[in-house]
């Protein structure tokens, strides 16, 4: 876990040591432009990441009309990068959803790539060094007063999506419209993958979709977070609750927040990145935040709202995932896998073993070690070969 938390340890520091004189940039427009989802509202440039990545491409910060988890629209912030030395009108564009950030507006990933502090920059240096164009979103409300709609997979779906879209008409880019498209994403991002995969179809049936690469999957969020009440990834489950609040009107915490869960929501909010939520929380459970068990009826039907596998995938699917994952639960990444191939989806499956020192650990380590798997998946698939699907596997 080392590598991981020097990486976001120094992405924290930069960013609060940095100035906000930027922050009107991610304010959301008022009134929100008529446009069709995937248009820009504004753009800028920015630095691709660290100096490899800036040597590697140009970058772009832009805002594009998208839509929430409940239809509206909205806006999202995201990042447009192109590689240098190739005809950008060739180049495929690959959409990348991230892992968890947080709830601060100081995690929003753009801002952790232009500052250099992306911790899933190496995923992306791999996609640039390989001439694919890369767009990443940063999900809905990472703006100075964040309402990020976390792991609502509607939400993440169509950020996605839009980014995309965003990447191919902003002008400055040069992409085609009609370019190849792919999709890949871990943990969180693995989620949103899949959600866009399901939506595609309906949602954005003009992009030319070839695949989508996920791991580390929530499909199944009630067998995801429970496990994690009283565990490491409690801040996680917290952060899953807030992300409800900040989309269905039905739904508020704070009836059911004691004190020293008031504190901590407020305290999340205001500065808490992934980092904080896997070391703050270690062993804090629902109990001790709360005065009234909050997963009641409307909560629940919420949840059940947002498990994947209610669709189906039109592309071939490389699912990866640690076996003894403690952040999310192997078993629900496999049931989605099976359900997926029993409606005909080509799934190439892959279990990991990271051998980490802990369940977190080993989440985290497949964050890194899968690249290679997905690259790989990425380049047979946009050379025009079709993957081999294993839905026997294990």
């Amino acid at each position: 876990m080392t590598g991981l938390v020097a990486t976001i340890s120094f992405g924290l520091l930069s960013l609060a040591s940095a100035s906000h004189a930027d922050d009107s940039f991610y304010q959301p427009p008022s009134p929100i432009p008529a446009g069709l989802p995937g248009d820009i509202v504004s753009s800028r440039e920015a630095k691709a990441g660290p100096p490899r990545a800036r040597e590697l491409a140009h970058a772009w910060q832009v805002m594009y009309l998208s839509s929430d988890g409940l239809g509206n629209p909205n806006v999202v912030t995201g990042t447009v990068l192109v590689p240098k030395g190739h005809d950008p009108a060739t180049l495929p564009v690959i959409g990348m959803a991230p892992g968890t950030a947080g709830p601060a507006f100081r995690c929003a990933p753009s801002r952790m790539i232009d500052k250099g502090a992306f911790y899933e920059q190496p995923a992306i240096n791999d996609m640039l060094e390989r001439g694919y164009a890369v767009a990443v979103t940063d999900y809905v409300g990472y703006h100075p007063e964040p309402e990020t709609t976390y792991i609502i997979g509607k939400s993440m779906g169509a950020a996605l999506l839009d980014v995309v879209r965003a990447a191919q008409r902003l002008p400055e880019s040069g992409l085609s419209s009609s370019s190849a498209v792919m999709l890949r994403g871990y943990s969180q991002g693995g989620g949103a993958t899949l959600w866009a995969g399901e939506m595609h179809s309906a949602y954005a049936p003009e992009l030319d979709l070839r695949g989508l690469a996920a791991g580390g999957v929530p499909a199944n969020l009630a067998q995801v977070a429970l496990p994690l009440n009283g565990q490491a990834g409690f801040g996680v489950l917290l952060y899953a609750l807030l992300g409800q609040d900040n989309l269905y009107p039905e739904l508020s915490l704070t009836p059911y927040l004691n004190a020293q869960g008031q504190q901590a929501v407020t305290e999340m909010v205001s500065d808490m990145c992934v980092l904080e939520l896997l070391q703050d929380f270690q062993g804090v459970s629902l109990a001790d935040v709360t005065d009234v068990n909050p997963l009641t009826g409307p909560r629940l039907q919420r949840i059940a709202e947002n498990e994947l596998g209610k669709g189906t995938q039109s592309v071939p699917v490389y699912q990866y995932h640690e076996e003894q994952d403690g952040l999310v639960a192997f078993s629900q990444a496999r049931d989605l896998k099976n359900l997926y191939c029993s409606k005909g989806v080509n799934v190439q499956w892959q279990p990991v073993d990271t051998q980490g020192s802990s369940g977190v650990v080993r989440h985290i380590n497949l964050a890194y070690r899968g690249n290679s798997g997905v690259n790989l998946f990425i380049d047979e698939v946009l050379q025009g070969q079709t993957p081999l699907s294993n839905c026997d596997g294990g």
